[in-house]
């Protein structure tokens, strides 16, 4: 049986998509699934943000297949862990939880590199300059170790 990850933004066309490509390419992908979601809808169905391709492509990875959609309750349902880009979509996110359990399942995801500092992965989307190369560093780095945890947890 996989291990289901989500990564959750705002819209799921910057951050979560590329933190999706990301963590699924240091994953095995016969024991793991990754998925993202937004908490808002104003991007169900589209395709990430060109400049989060664009980056994802610079480094490796092809994300242009990825679909927004938003996250929902059954979400909890269907995923081990629950990964936030920052604290606002953390209390939209536990806002849906019904359970201590479903809480438990989220996390701020810098707070697996930094923990306890609840640190945000800024929002790319109004042109930060250099932003998506900041944004795919940071996740980059929290992939690594959110990877390793996640194999040596699972094995």
């Amino acid at each position: 049986m996989s291990v289901k990850i989500v990564m959750v933004c705002l819209g799921n066309i910057c951050r979560s998509p590329l933190a999706e490509g990301i963590l699924a390419a240091k994953l095995p992908q016969d024991k793991f699934i990754v998925d993202s979601a937004g908490t808002g809808s104003w991007h169900i169905g589209q395709s990430p943000d060109e400049r989060s391709v664009a980056v994802a492509k610079k480094n490796g990875l092809d994300i242009s297949n990825q679909r927004g959609r938003q996250f929902c309750s059954a979400d909890f349902d269907t995923f081990d862990y629950i990964y936030v880009m920052d604290n606002s979509n953390y209390e939209n996110v536990i806002a849906l939880a019904e359970t201590k359990e479903q809480k438990a399942k989220v996390k701020l995801i810098m707070n697996e590199l930094t923990p306890e500092q609840n640190k945000d992965v800024p929002d790319p989307y109004f042109g930060m300059h250099n932003g998506f190369d900041i944004v795919y560093a940071m996740l980059d780095e929290v992939c690594d170790v959110i990877a390793q945890k996640l194999i040596t947890k699972h094995q």
